[in-house]
């Protein structure tokens, strides 16, 4: 680990006691690491509520992070890290996670710097941002992040789907303390691909599939319902498809 890096264990855990695991030594430089991004909150709207970076944390990653080691081929660290766009440590990490990106706030220089992570093999992925307003702000942030490049729906269709699961449709997450399909919201997959067609950012909008990671171990028929049969296996997916393309 870089020095200077905080990690999610440093925050302990509440729903679950994620198991800990280790990998063998001469694997320690090639572990899958789950990283989430560190931001300061944008303006918040007048009467608006919103979460912020740490929205399900550290469970949510702790517990993906231990599934994706329990369910794939892959070799999966055990911690996770926390960290800023200007750190220098985050080129160590392909894979980068932003919770509620519709309260993101970011400086210029975290404006660079993402830029030239995402321009140059990284990727993120956002989830837990809701409505019209929400889409808007991100969708306009990321204009300043990578000027000339679009969100598009991704198509079903797509490989991505297909890469460990199977999944035919697009399913939402909703909030523990909703626990069911909000009425009125659609889910959309929303995608950037770079001038080579690499996929370097996605947003699950409309959903809250970091809560179906973080309160696997809180409700037994919402782990059922949502977190083994929705959350999970997209995750999954997503990271298994931008670590092998």
């Amino acid at each position: 680990m870089p020095p200077g890096t905080r990690t999610a264990r440093e925050l302990g855990t509440r729903s679950t006691g994620t198991p800990m695991w280790e990998n063998p030594a001469r694997f320690e430089g090639e572990v899958f690491t789950f990283a989430r991004l560190r931001y300061d909150a944008a303006p918040r709207p007048p009467g608006r509520r919103r979460g912020g970076w740490a929205t399900d944390l550290p469970d949510a990653d702790l517990n993906l992070s231990y599934r994706l080691q329990q369910l794939t081929s892959l070799r999966v660290d055990p911690d996770c890290r926390l960290v800023r766009a200007t750190d220098p440590d985050l080129f160590h990490y392909p894979f980068l996670f932003a919770s509620a990106p519709g309260a993101m706030g970011l400086t210029a220089a975290e404006i660079v710097a993402l830029r030239g992570y995402l321009l140059n093999g990284g990727f993120m992925l956002m989830t837990d941002y809701w409505g019209d307003e929400d889409l808007a702000h991100v969708e306009r942030l990321f204009q300043e992040i990578l000027p000339g490049l679009h969100f598009e729906e991704l198509p079903i269709e797509h490989p991505l789907y297909r890469t460990v699961i199977n999944i035919r449709e697009k399913a939402q997450v909703p909030n523990i303390h909703v626990g069911l399909k909000i009425p009125g919201t659609t889910i959309h997959h929303r995608v950037i691909f770079d001038a080579k067609g690499r996929l370097i950012a996605m947003g699950l909008h409309n959903s809250d599939d970091s809560d179906g990671w973080e309160r696997e171990g809180e409700n037994r028929e919402y782990f059922e319902k949502y977190s083994e049969r929705i959350a999970y296996p997209l995750a999954i997916n997503i990271i298994c498809y931008i670590m092998t393309h």
